[in-house]
């Protein structure tokens, strides 16, 4: 089953930039309730491309500075990383059919 694990400054470079795979971050913030909506979706899209994409969590309030490098300026915010490089990005809530469409445009591209 695929799982949604925490990344922060320490090792989001090795996690995320160089993962080898696709990657979807979800930066967060504890008080933030569409966070607190997205996150069981999060799970679903993870076990149903587990394998494929990797799907991780980035709390803004404990890596600020990471957030702030990336744009980041509300949650929930979900960056698609491929080969390193953000390739789409989406702010706010995203139901799965939403958020299964976005992964599996960045696996076809």
């Amino acid at each position: 089953m695929g799982q949604v694990n925490a990344v922060g400054t320490d090792d989001f470079q090795k996690e995320v930039v160089q993962a080898g795979q696709p990657v979807v971050v979800d930066f967060w913030g504890a008080d933030c309730n569409p966070c607190k909506m997205i996150a069981p979706i999060l799970d679903k899209v993870a076990a149903k491309f587990e394998g494929q994409v990797k799907v991780v969590k980035c709390d803004i309030y404990e890596n600020m500075e990471l957030a702030m490098g990336y744009g980041v300026r509300g949650v929930p915010n979900l960056l698609f990383f491929k080969d390193g490089q953000v390739v789409n990005q989406s702010i706010g809530y995203l139901n799965e059919a939403q958020l299964s469409a976005k992964v599996e445009a960045v696996l076809s591209s």
